[in-house]
């Protein structure tokens, strides 16, 4: 079901944003923090599609869109990682979740308190790396010289375009020291569990069937909500 929801935004404001849900009103409710960036394109299919296997192994699941994000209205380039640990924990209050998912650097963001899955999460640095490293090749496919070093140093004070995401100068300096959470709270679970390479890897957007259903038949056989 497409849905919309009121996500905390910046100045103490709202902003009518994007759900994707399944919601049945079942005893374990997941909410969803997506991959961001360019994986979150990559991986849009097959997360939709894991929220599917959910539903049908009996639990529901919410994946709203957060300010700056795929339809938003609210720029980018002013959102924070703070800022979207506070609209995720405000989500999970909402649709009163009972665990939460999160797919790659959407580990970054993640309320502390609500017990997570982390699937094949990753650093902010490291997802600076790969974009940069994108922006690095196009700019010498068109004659152009650029360094990570002069990027970041720029971005730390201006902010960076990185494959055509605007982002913040206040987001990269977080990103740049961003790790997921280790706390007992979180589970990991690594792509060797749900088999195959991670969709990420692609050169386009792609997906396989078999691992979303691997991915929910683990979260659905592991019980880490409170009774």
């Amino acid at each position: 079901m497409i849905a919309t929801w009121r996500a905390p935004s910046l100045g103490g404001k709202s902003a009518e944003e994007l759900l994707v849900s399944f919601d049945r009103g079942r005893a374990r409710r997941v909410l969803v923090l997506p991959a961001l960036f360019d994986e979150a394109n990559k991986l849009r299919h097959f997360t939709v599609q894991v929220m599917r296997a959910l539903d049908e192994l009996g639990l529901d699941s919410f994946l709203p869109d957060l300010p700056g994000c795929n339809e938003s209205l609210v720029p980018l380039e002013d959102q924070t990682l703070e800022g979207w640990k506070e609209a995720a924990a405000f989500a999970a209050e909402s649709f009163s979740a009972t665990e939460i998912l999160t797919i790659r650097a959407g580990a970054l963001f993640a309320p502390d308190a609500i017990p997570t899955w982390q699937y094949a999460p990753q650093t902010g640095a490291k997802l600076l790396r790969a974009m940069i490293r994108a922006r690095i090749i196009a700019a010498r496919e068109a004659g152009r010289s650029e360094t990570q070093e002069q990027l970041l140093e720029a971005g730390r004070d201006k902010g960076l375009t990185l494959a055509g995401w605007p982002i913040g100068a206040a987001m990269l300096r977080e990103l740049e020291a961003a790790v997921p959470g280790n706390s007992e709270n979180q589970a990991i679970i690594a792509q060797a569990q749900v088999g195959g390479a991670g969709l990420w890897l692609r050169a386009e957007p792609s997906h396989d069937q078999a691992q979303a259903e691997a991915l929910a038949q683990i979260i659905a056989a592991n019980k880490r909500s409170t009774p």
